[in-house]
């Protein structure tokens, strides 16, 4: 049994001085910050105590295209971002997790390597694996990913409405979330004709919020038909937020996350040819940025994840620059805390808006309220040191993802995760980066 003191503890209740027990891995209790312990104790004085950060979208890309990132890179940027959970979508590994022998194919990779955080999985939404579907469950996948539109891996096509209208019912029956990449694209050959493949106005104008708002529209009659858990992915349209606000009024079982980019970034700046920005949905203007700070402030939008989607600078067509062809995906694992809470303190927003968006909420996506996301007695004992105050600038190239692609290099950001315990058990220092697991991953 330890105890880690912190001025700035950050609890269910709000931030506030606390001493926090632990034991076997878990939180034994969170006590007022004078009190008397017969156990060691760590004082952190003024660094904030977070509870370990949630991602439910990510990339990692293994078996199959561990080139392009991988669990042992991936989970180790995680970890030193202050993540201590992960659920990985079931793209664009290959094969891809539609049906329970791909599923042990994704297990197995993972038990080959290392792992620095818990890991979960989502299984997928295909044309013609409704028979797939229970069995997955079964097999332990937290829920399931869907694509409107093409997921940029031929293995992984788009669900039609037909496909979705046979599985939702399936899915809440068991109380199992669908995540929905919500475009409904229509064939754009003609808008590139003759266009600058490097304009970056031409790419955002290549797939406009209509794509967005429209399939957003139809996942909300899905849901009011099936009842399903329904939870849009990466929103970057603000135009869908007044749709979703009456659907939330409605009752709907409708979550939604945007992701630290759309956050971030604006059209205006992106320069042509900076392919590392591109991501699909594209990030849109700074008006629209700023009507989802607003959709984060009331609550439309749940949270936010980094949608980490790596792949080799030669796919990111970083040289010749071209929108048409790059592939659309942007690493950012180990910036998720620090890019989040340079853009939000600007605007106002404190630690504990940062540690709802980033662990409360998320868990309650992956079915882990009970236990991971809150310093609470009984919960998990993950638990983030962060300093809100550093000043630093990204170095892409020290950065843990396998590839040093990142649109945020060379920007300053605030804050820096300085500990992390995984489990109650030390797994990260700023300064030293301890390997917990000697190749024995930790699965949930």
């Amino acid at each position: 049994m330890f105890a880690l003191r912190s001025a700035r503890t950050l609890t269910p209740t709000g931030e506030r001085p606390a001493l926090v027990v632990i034991e076997n891995g878990k939180i034994r209790e969170v006590l007022p910050p004078d009190a008397a312990l017969d156990c060691p104790v760590t004082d952190l004085g003024a660094l904030a105590l977070l509870p370990g950060l949630i991602d439910p979208h990510v990339h990692l890309n293994e078996p199959g295209r561990t080139h392009w990132e991988g669990f042992d890179t991936g989970t180790r940027a995680a970890l030193a971002g202050g993540l201590t959970m992960l659920v990985d979508m079931p793209l664009n590994s290959s094969p891809v997790t539609t049906s329970v022998a791909n599923f042990r194919e994704k297990l197995a990779a993972a038990g080959c390597g290392y792992l620095h955080t818990n890991v979960g999985f989502w299984g997928g939404v295909v044309p013609g694996n409704l028979a797939d579907i229970e069995p997955l469950i079964a097999a332990g996948v937290l829920g399931f990913k869907a694509f409107l539109t093409h997921s940029g891996i031929d293995d992984f096509p788009n669900a039609t409405e037909a496909d979705l209208r046979a599985v939702m019912p399936v899915l809440a029956r068991h109380g199992l979330p669908l995540l929905v990449h919500c475009e409904l694209s229509e064939d754009n050959a003609a808008h590139w004709a003759r266009a600058d493949v490097r304009s970056y106005q031409r790419y955002l104008a290549s797939r406009p919020k209509r794509w967005e708002d429209d399939a957003i529209a139809l996942m909300i009659r899905l849901c009011r038909e099936t009842g399903c858990r329904t939870h849009i992915v990466h929103l970057s349209s603000a135009d869908s937020l007044p749709q979703i606000a009456a659907a939330k009024a409605e009752g709907l079982p409708l979550t939604v996350e945007t992701g630290q980019h759309y956050l971030f970034f604006s059209a205006e700046e992106i320069p042509d040819g900076a392919t590392q920005y591109k991501c699909a949905p594209p990030i849109r203007e700074a008006a629209n940025r700023e009507r989802l700070w607003e959709g984060l402030r009331t609550g439309l939008i749940d949270f936010v994840a980094t949608d980490h989607s790596p792949a080799p600078p030669d796919l990111k067509q970083l040289t010749s620059g071209d929108f048409r062809t790059a592939w659309g995906g942007i690493a950012s694992l180990q910036l998720a805390l620090p890019v989040l809470w340079t853009a939000a303190q600007a605007r106002g927003f404190g630690l504990p808006d940062v540690v709802r968006w980033l662990s409360e909420n998320p868990s309650k996506l992956a079915g882990l309220a009970h236990r991971k996301g809150q310093i609470e007695r009984g919960y998990d004992a993950d638990l983030v040191v962060f300093d809100p105050e550093v000043v630093f600038t990204v170095d892409a190239a020290a950065l843990f993802h396998r590839h040093p692609v990142s649109p945020y290099h060379g920007r300053e950001l605030r804050g820096v995760v300085e500990r992390t315990w995984l489990g109650g058990v030390a797994a990260w220092q700023r300064t030293n980066f301890i390997n917990l697991n000697q190749g024995k991953p930790l699965l949930r």
